[in-house]
């Protein structure tokens, strides 16, 4: 194994929490986010750089 960071099995992995984070950043409502409390405060902080 080459040690490539992009390998294919961390790519499915990472859409994973695409998935779910990215109707969160385009939400204009700030409902109940699951995440952990950084990754929150990362989405809430990206809301407002879109206004």
């Amino acid at each position: 194994m080459g040690g490539d960071s992009f390998d294919q099995r961390g790519v499915e992995l990472g859409k994973v929490p695409a998935v779910a984070i990215s109707p969160e950043l385009e939400s204009a409502t700030d409902h109940e986010l699951g995440h952990d409390s950084a990754t929150n405060a990362l989405i809430r902080h990206c809301r407002t750089l879109k206004d």
